[in-house]
This record gives structure tokens, C-alpha cells and sequence, in this order.
């Protein structure tokens, strides 16, 4: 019996030693992961920038959450796990669930024709359906850049009035509903007026009823009244040119497509209730997951509000946002129980490309294996002739007209396209540039004559073309033709198209002037993210009719010479 005993004993020892040296290995390990994900932060972990808060779940419940950086740098607020964020488009997955809900207690149909709901929605001989505007289908124009073409800042106090009425007046869609995939904010606003049209209730008050509340999230709402006062939030900055900071305002008052406000932690109690579920029930939480497919039958990978992608062999769902200075992830990895939730008020911070490098910390091995990046060898600027780089010096057409135009200075070569700021190409060879500034490399490619007729610009891996376009400049006396008001019916405003210095310039009473660069056949591009290209009409006799202007999200909209 004792002999029994002895060796029952020492087996407990070996194993109580055994189950400490592996918790001391576990706890080793989680320490260092903790740290590398420290670090990911360290450009923003201190009493000076604008920063962010992270939560990292696995298994269901929170094993990291942190805050990095200040709230407000001018009361010197920290920011901590509760702190509250804007989280911009992350707020489209409460609208879905809440339209999902709503078809799921018959209160509506996802194959409804949004004009049975909101009769403001124009017909444009199209049925649009909840269907299409949940999964960016619609063909309805964006309503930040109507807004925005319109001369609307977007610092600008915005209600769902405004956008609403700015609908109404609308003459045409982007394309027909079912034909394209094209992100529509428009979309999840029309979707919110559909939830408090069915339900009677405001999206913040049935959200907070329905989700917010069943699900502890205290520090959650939609932020439907920009005078609202809110403590505890984070106000949202953007660097300047002197290493330092200013605030980016924001002055939302309309939701749907964005403007909720909540915190990491409150976040990660939403993220649980997709495998623990509390709210909604097992059909609403698959019908989330379900992605989107076109009129051809082509499945895209926007789900309701859920955009489901695969990251180094693993399934991701999730989404980003972005409006002024706030950037915000939330993203999943069901297969490894996994979750990351990074929020910040600083627009140069990229929260999902973070979240990424959290999962490779924790998930380590789990992941399939990436090809290593070999960095290159140090790039040193190589002598070439002025004739050459004059040579290259032009405009260079992309996809759907965005214009590249490369510059001399002295001499140095720059490059600058719509919606990216100008930088220096350093000339490695004669045919290859690169920029220090930017993950940008630009090779030319000559024609038989030795001249450059396009250029391969690679991006952070990925390499596009780009055909040159200004062999035939137009002269001052051809560009004057152009010169007159225009106005848009759609939009309510007017464009005075005038020469300043021989170059053709847009002028809006609040907008900066918008540069014009030829393209060909009458086409120009402009130099602001809303306002891309510009399209002259002529009638028979070659007298300008007008100009269909056109965004990223916006296609055509239609401005009359007066």
C-alpha cells in the first residue's frame, strides 16, 4: 500500500511539474506574443499623438485589450479600452442585422422594392430591392460624393435630410441594380429610413432595444444628432506638414452607413454573440454570412455587411471604416475562434492591415505559410540624362481614366495622380524609378521609335498599366471653348469652367479650384478624389452642350452649359 502510495505520488509530482512547465511555457510564450503586439503600436504608444485601442479575443473571450496614445490632445486624455470611437462603415453591420431581423419576423422582404418603403427613392425604371442596396448592388450613386460634388465639405453638419433630399433629385443610377458590385453609402441610409419606417422606431432606439442593451454594450449607440454630447470619446486628428497634428471634424448627423459609436470591448460582446448567440437567432446570424451574388450568378464577396475574404489560408469576415480622421477594424477568424477589434483616431493608421499582423503574432503556425519578402538591396539613385527624363515627362491614362502626370523639377522627375500627393521618382536606370516616400516603382516601356508610350506602375506588389495620352495637347485657343458656367439639376449647383495661366481649371464658390488635365476626345481629369473625370458634349453643329462628371462612386452626372 505504501509502496502504492510512493508511486501514485510521484506520478502527481511528475505530472504537477509537468502542467507547471507547461503553463510556464504558455505564459512565456503569451508574454512575448503581448509584446510583439506592443510593438506594432509603438509609433503611437505615448502622451503626444493620436493613438488606438485594441482587443484581441480567442476562444470567445478577451486574452489582450489596450489602449495606445491620447483621446483628446487637448486635455491630455489617454486613450483607454472604453474610450469611444467612430467607427464609420463598421456601423453597416447593426443596419443589416437589423433590416435581417425585420425579414425574419415578416415585417419585410429582402426581395422588397425599396420605393414600397421610401417612396422618395426616384424610379428610374430599375426595381431596386433591400436585397441590392445590403450588398452594394444597387447602381445608386454614393451620397459623400454627390455630397461632396454638390460643394458640400464633409466637415459640413450632414443629416439624413440632406442626403434624402439629395436623392430625390437624382436622374439616373450608375448602372443597372444587379449588374456590378460598387460600394453605395446611399444604400445603408435608405436601409436605416427602411427600419424606422417599418418599425416605428428610430435605428438608434431599435438598435439600442434589440442589440445594444440585451448585449451589454452600454457604451454603444448611433450618433444620429451631431450636438450630442458624449463623454469619453475620441476626437479624430490627421498629421500636418510640421510632424505634428490637427483635428479632422466630423459633424454626421445621419446613420446607417456609418456613425456608430462604441468601444472595443463593447464590440468584442458583438463579436460573441455570432457563435453565443443572445440576440437574434441562428437563421438572422447565417443570413448575416450569406454573400451577395450578381445578375450573372457571379458571388461577390460582400455578405450583409460582412465582407468575407481568406487571409494566409484562413476564413476572414469583417470590415473597415473610415470617415475623417477615424480608421476602425473588426475582423473574424471563425475557423481558430479568433477575433480582432483595432479602433483609432488617426488617419494615417491602418487598423486591418494591423489586425493581420495580431493574427500572425497569435495564430503563428496555424496559418498556411507566406512567401518571405527578400528586401531588396539598398536603392541608390542612379545619373541620367535631363533629355531623358524630359522624355517621360506627360500623362499617363489608368483604368476608368485616372490620370498619372509626370513633372520635371530642376531636375528631378515627380509623379502625381487624383487623391495621392506628389512625389519624387528617383532614377535607379534609365527605364526604372522609385520613390522613398511611397512603395511605388515605375518602369517605362518604349515603342518601336524608342519613344515611351506606357509605363508599369507596381504598388506595394501589385503592378498596373498605364498608356500615354498627351501627344496632341490642346492649344489655349481649344481649351477656351471649354470656358463657361455649367449647372446640375441633380445636384443644384453650378461649375465656371475658366483658363487660369493657359490651363483649364473647374471653380466651385466652396470648393478649392480643380486642376484639369487633358486625356483625349474632350475628356479631362480633375485633380480631387470626387471629382475624376469630366466628359465635354457637343452638338452637331460643335458648340458645347454641357459635361457628365464622374467619381469613384459616382458615374455621370449630368451639368448644363448656361
Amino acid at each position: 500500500m505504501n509502496l502504492q502510495f510512493r508511486v501514485l505520488s510521484g506520478v502527481i509530482v511528475v505530472v504537477i511539474i509537468f502542467i507547471a512547465s507547461y503553463n510556464f511555457i504558455a505564459h512565456t510564450d503569451e508574454t512575448s506574443a503581448l509584446r510583439e503586439i506592443d510593438r506594432l503600436f509603438s509609433a503611437v504608444d505615448n502622451d503626444a499623438t493620436p493613438g488606438a485601442a485594441v482587443a484581441v479575443l480567442k476562444d470567445g473571450e478577451i486574452f489582450y485589450s489596450r489602449g495606445y496614445g491620447m483621446a483628446n490632445l487637448e486635455y491630455d486624455i489617454p486613450i483607454t479600452t472604453n474610450t469611444i470611437f467612430h467607427v464609420a462603415s463598421v456601423s453597416k453591420q447593426f443596419t443589416a442585422f437589423a433590416i435581417t431581423t425585420l425579414a425574419y419576423q415578416g415585417k419585410l422582404s429582402f426581395n422588397d422594392d425599396v420605393r414600397k418603403y421610401v417612396p422618395e427613392v426616384p424610379d428610374f425604371g430599375e426595381t431596386i430591392t433591400i436585397r441590392h442596396l445590403i450588398h452594394h448592388t444597387s447602381g445608386l450613386r454614393d451620397q459623400w460624393e454627390l455630397l461632396a460634388m454638390a460643394g458640400w465639405r464633409l466637415d459640413d453638419v450632414i443629416t439624413k435630410e440632406h442626403i434624402l433630399k439629395m436623392l430625390e433629385h437624382q436622374q439616373d443610377l450608375n448602372f443597372k441594380p444587379g449588374e456590378e458590385y460598387l460600394y453605395s453609402n446611399m444604400g445603408y441610409t435608405i436601409l436605416a429610413e427602411i427600419v424606422e419606417r417599418v418599425s416605428g422606431q428610430s435605428l438608434k432606439d431599435w438598435t439600442n432595444e434589440h442589440i445594444f442593451e440585451p448585449l451589454g454594450m452600454d457604451d454603444t449607440h448611433f450618433h444620429d444628432d451631431h450636438r450630442h454630447i458624449v463623454p469619453g470619446r475620441a476626437y479624430s486628428y490627421q498629421p500636418t506638414s510640421n510632424d505634428g497634428f490637427q483635428k479632422s471634424v466630423l459633424n454626421y448627423a445621419n446613420v446607417g452607413a456609418t456613425s456608430l459609436f462604441t468601444t472595443v470591448e463593447d464590440l468584442a460582446k458583438w463579436l460573441k454573440n455570432f457563435d453565443s448567440i443572445k440576440v437574434g437567432n441562428e437563421r438572422i446570424v447565417s443570413q448575416m454570412h450569406r454573400q451577395g451574388r450578381l445578375n450573372s450568378g457571379e458571388q461577390i464577396n460582400y455578405a450583409y455587411a460582412l465582407q468575407v475574404n481568406e487571409y494566409r489560408g484562413a476564413r476572414t469576415i469583417g470590415h473597415s471604416g473610415a470617415d475623417a480622421g477615424y480608421r476602425s477594424f473588426v475582423g473574424r477568424f471563425p475557423q481558430h475562434d479568433f477575433s480582432v477589434i483595432v479602433l483609432s483616431n488617426l488617419s494615417t493608421m491602418s487598423p486591418q492591415r494591423i489586425a493581420y499582423k495580431i493574427a500572425d503574432i497569435v495564430l503563428g503556425d496555424n496559418l498556411k505559410s507566406i512567401e518571405r519578402h527578400i528586401e531588396p538591396k539598398e536603392r541608390t539613385r542612379g545619373e541620367i540624362d535631363l533629355s531623358v527624363i524630359d522624355s517621360y515627362t506627360g500623362n499617363y491614362r489608368m483604368e476608368r481614366g485616372i490620370i498619372i502626370s509626370l513633372s520635371r523639377e530642376d531636375d528631378r522627375l515627380f509623379m502625381q495622380s487624383p487623391g495621392i500627393s506628389k512625389v519624387e521618382l528617383i532614377p535607379e536606370s534609365e527605364e526604372k524609378f522609385f520613390s522613398n516616400d511611397m512603395d511605388i516603382e515605375v518602369t517605362f516601356e518604349t515603342d518601336q521609335t524608342g519613344e515611351a508610350d506606357h509605363i508599369l506602375v507596381n504598388r506595394g506588389g501589385n503592378t498596373v498599366m498605364a498608356v500615354r495620352i498627351d501627344g496632341n495637347v490642346p492649344s489655349t485657343e481649344q481649351l477656351r471653348q471649354y470656358t463657361g458656367n455649367y449647372y446640375s439639376e441633380e445636384l443644384g449647383t453650378f461649375y465656371t469652367i475658366n483658363l487660369q495661366d493657359d490651363e483649364l481649371i473647374a471653380a466651385h464658390r466652396r470648393h478649392s479650384n480643380v486642376e484639369l488635365t487633358p486625356i483625349i476626345n474632350n475628356r479631362f481629369s480633375g485633380n480631387r478624389w470626387w471629382f475624376r473625370t469630366i466628359e465635354f458634349v457637343k452638338d452637331r453643329s460643335d458648340r458645347i452642350e454641357g459635361f457628365y462628371l464622374s467619381g469613384g462612386r459616382v458615374r455621370n452626372i449630368w451639368f448644363e452649359k448656361r
